[in-house]
């Protein structure tokens, strides 16, 4: 029961670990979609073959993932894997995080994992099997400064895959997160930009200061992350559910 033939859908698939994930998944055979907000970086990637369709929507507006799901399973077929990968990260210490930022941190990176899990896993456990793989971060399993919200959302999703794994333990369906460290991403440019802004540092010095906390002294690749998420959806990680694997090159143990 390996990802081949398997209709794969990945949230946030246009750029970054989620294209990446895409490209993995189609390598291996399966049929993707990948969904988003931006349809000009979705179409691309079916263009350059690294998905099979795109849906476009926010992953933060229910009723249109749950149309967006359709619509892509009406196309390809059941979903048999899904990948949590749309988020995003906003800094400011706690003191400044005021309920905007917090909701808006929470909608985007549990809110959405949770409503859109809800809408697919039915069907997997209709079909007696499927693979739920989020994207969450070290940060769903340390702490960090200055990012209280984005941390709170991401230990969140550490814990929605440990209780969703129990309850679909004997259903065939398995339930993981992955946790990136610093990943070379827009993600990551976003945050040094906001780093130099505020400290008054160089893209060098920030990249420094991020790195330090790495043991092997490089950022992750979004290859690097693709290759676990491909690796719990294949036959030999069956019995890998309700774990938050690290790829964060020793950061986190």
């Amino acid at each position: 029961m390996d990802p081949a033939g398997r209709h794969a859908l990945v949230t946030g698939g246009g750029r970054g670990i989620g294209a990446a994930t895409a490209r993995a998944l189609s390598e291996a055979g399966a049929r993707v979609t990948v969904l988003g907000r931006d349809a000009a970086r979705l179409r691309a990637m079916v263009e350059s073959g690294g998905a099979e369709g795109f849906a476009q929507a926010d992953v933060t507006d229910a009723a249109a993932v749950a149309a967006a799901v359709a619509r892509a399973e009406a196309a390809l077929g059941p979903i048999g894997i899904l990948v949590n990968n749309a988020g995003a990260a906003e800094s400011a210490s706690f003191a400044r995080t005021d309920r905007g930022l917090w909701d808006r941190m929470l909608a985007v990176n549990l809110t959405a994992v949770f409503e859109t899990t809800q809408t697919v896993l039915p069907g997997m456990l209709r079909a007696g099997w499927g693979r739920v793989v989020t994207i969450a971060s070290t940060a769903g399993l340390a702490g960090y400064p200055y990012v209280a919200a984005y941390v709170a959302a991401k230990h969140g999703v550490v814990g929605l895959t440990r209780a969703l794994a129990l309850e679909c333990a004997r259903g065939g369906v398995t339930v993981n997160a992955v946790c990136p460290g610093f990943t070379e991403t827009d993600l990551l440019a976003g945050s040094i930009a906001t780093v130099m802004a505020a400290t008054g540092r160089s893209e060098a010095q920030t990249r420094d200061s991020l790195l330090r906390g790495n043991p092997q002294g490089r950022f992750v690749t979004p290859e690097e992350v693709a290759a676990a998420v491909l690796y719990l959806c294949e036959p030999g990680a069956a019995a890998m559910t309700g774990q938050a694997l690290a790829v964060a090159g020793g950061e986190v143990m």
